[in-house]
């Protein structure tokens, strides 16, 4: 299930760098609900997302863009394999095109939750067609695994809540017995849960009374330390999956670590399924090498919008509708000058 978010970060004015000394990170956000009318467009007439949706057309035997409109105005299809693939191409071809038009030559990385198949296609640890086939494999068994174990499970996003508040509304679900897991720390005050459906209401009404504000929910749930048995599933399907080296630096989502080896993005890829994300710790590296830049490359409303990320860094959203903007050609704007 998925529910429309009912509140968003607010940021606050972007820093600017400087050109001479600005470090670039291309960063892949995690997936939220976004909207055929929102990519569709760009999908069927960018030649960076042309090339690769035939490229994935190919591998899973089907049309995915037509998969994806068709099943747009279902809320129950958010996340299915085709879903899932249609925001990887969309990730993907906008950092081609943001290399291709805009010149971003990034120095490293990232990519939390979803955003990591994206980020380690693009560091070369990954053959693009590959990431499609497990996707499409990952997706299978997490709704083969979700249909046996932690049926009633998802993952609700709260802002606003400072963590006192939230260990107070946690505290409370374990006097009932209930089960919980934090599934993501994302910004001060910002967390996403994992908790059974059937108490969501009554958590996300708790979390109003404590001051704090609900966003969205997800299904399948995510990142919980509870889904070990997930994790050796998904284990099974990596490893019939030759990872490489990454040829450009990758940091981990799950504790900020700069990975510069097959084997850590192999870990990385695993642990996000019983390990939480931690964009503060993601932020810190890229501080600390330098970054100064970071181009928010796919449907972001989270990650390049917290003030974590807005306060430390030029953002500049890479998206279709920027994307599909006509740009005047450098000769035209010289010769509109004289």
């Amino acid at each position: 299930m998925t529910e429309q978010q009912t509140t968003e970060p607010q940021a606050t004015e972007p820093l600017t760098s400087d050109p001479e000394t600005s470090r670039t990170a291309m960063v892949f956000p995690g997936m939220g609900p976004f909207r055929f009318t929102d990519v569709g467009e760009f999908l069927l007439t960018n030649p960076h997302a042309r090339r690769r949706l035939a490229i994935a057309d190919e591998v899973v035997g089907y049309s995915v863009f037509d998969r994806y409109r068709q099943s747009d105005a279902d809320e129950e299809a958010q996340y299915t394999a085709h879903t899932q693939i249609a925001f990887l191409t969309v990730c993907l071809s906008l950092a081609d095109w943001a290399e291709e038009t805009l010149g971003e030559r990034p120095e490293l990385c990232a990519g939390p939750s979803f955003g990591q198949r994206a980020a380690v296609t693009y560091a070369g640890s990954l053959p693009f067609e590959e990431t499609v086939r497990l996707t499409a494999e990952l997706a299978r068994c997490e709704e083969e695994y979700f249909r046996q174990e932690h049926r009633e499970a998802v993952t609700h996003c709260v802002i606003h809540t400072p963590e006192e508040r939230l260990q107070e509304a946690l505290a409370e679900l374990d006097a009932e017995g209930e089960w919980h897991d934090v599934s993501g720390y994302i910004d001060q005050g910002f967390y996403l849960v994992s908790l059974r459906e059937p108490v969501l209401d009554r958590f996300k009404k708790r979390i109003g009374e404590l001051g704090g504000y609900n966003m969205y929910t997800m299904w399948p749930p995510v990142h919980a330390p509870a889904f070990g048995a997930l994790r050796r599933k998904a284990e099974e399907v990596l490893g019939t999956f030759e990872v490489a080296d990454p040829k450009l630096p990758v940091v981990a989502d799950q504790n900020g670590e700069l990975l510069t080896g097959a084997d850590g993005v192999r870990t990385m890829l695993l642990d996000t399924f019983d390990r939480p994300i931690r964009w503060p710790d993601m932020v810190e590296t890229m501080r600390e090498q330098g970054i100064t830049k970071v181009c928010i490359a796919g449907p972001d409303n989270l990650f390049g919008r917290v003030n974590r990320t807005v306060d430390n860094f030029e953002v500049v959203a890479i998206d279709a509708r920027k994307a599909m903007r006509p740009r005047v050609r450098q000769r035209s704007a010289r010769r509109a000058r004289r």
